[in-house]
């Protein structure tokens, strides 16, 4: 190749998007026994998933080792919560290093219901991530705003204070996925539009190039959550900055295999 032919080249891989792998996870909650979780991991084992896609389940701790056992090696599975420390007298809290011990390789962190619910500080949630990471676990990394602050006009400024703090303590980002799920939209049958979704997922990019890197900005997936079904799961994957799901109710029901396949 000659030179000219390099330099041309070089410049319009720069100009291209990098490729950011298809990420759909599924969060269970607090849902789910032996039985269902059986019958679970039993159709996701036998459907025909994207190959293209990467797939993560975020089970109850207490199911973790049993859906691992189940799953083919394709599937992760995930904590849904994970302490800050490793150890020590904190009852009823379980530890990244207990997640991994059980066979998970990813958690979910900061979702809007351990924000909300157990009143979680962006700080907190900050320090979980870069011990989760420390610890070698993948993180989904959950922000979001509520009805009021949407309304308000406040949308950019609490998801950029999140993923602020968030930058604070998350040094490497290569394994981590920024979930964006505006709260309104979580079990509430309302969902964000294609358009509302890509525009949040947009400004956060234009976010991470200025305060972190563009090379951050280029490679860091960043999910929609929020309502997403086998219905809607489409239109917003093909939205541009829009790099995956992180489903709730619907990841419990089959049309969870027609979601992981959006982009097929």
């Amino acid at each position: 190749m000659k030179l000219s032919q390099f330099l041309s080249f070089s410049g319009n891989c720069k100009i291209l998007k990098m490729v950011r792998k298809f990420c759909v996870g599924g969060n269970w909650k607090m849902n789910g026994d032996k039985a269902a979780i059986a019958e679970i991991c039993k159709s996701l084992s036998g459907a025909a998933l994207d190959s293209n896609t990467e797939v993560v389940v975020g089970c109850p701790a207490l199911y973790v080792i049993y859906a691992r056992g189940l799953l083919p090696n394709t599937i992760s599975v995930a904590g849904q919560n994970a302490y800050k420390v490793a150890k020590g007298a904190f009852t009823g809290e379980v530890s990244p290093a207990m997640l991994k011990d059980a066979g998970a390789d990813w958690v979910i962190l900061g979702h809007s219901e351990r924000r909300q619910i157990f009143k979680e500080s962006d700080e907190l949630i900050g320090e979980k991530c870069a011990h989760a990471l420390a610890e070698g676990l993948k993180v989904i990394a959950c922000i979001g705003e509520t009805l009021e602050e949407r309304e308000a006009g406040k949308t950019e400024e609490v998801v950029f204070r999140q993923t602020g703090v968030l930058s604070k303590h998350i040094k490497d980002w290569s394994n981590v996925v920024l979930a964006y799920e505006p709260v309104w939209a979580i079990g509430t049958g309302k969902t964000a539009t294609p358009q509302q979704a890509q525009e949040v997922h947009a400004a956060l990019r234009q976010w991470l190039t200025k305060n972190i890197s563009q090379a951050v900005s280029d490679s860091l997936r960043i999910q929609y959550g929020g309502s997403v079904t086998a219905a809607n799961c489409r239109e917003l994957a093909s939205q541009p900055d829009i790099d995956g799901f992180l489903v709730g109710g619907a990841s419990l029901k089959p049309e969870f295999i027609d979601i992981v396949n959006a982009k097929k």
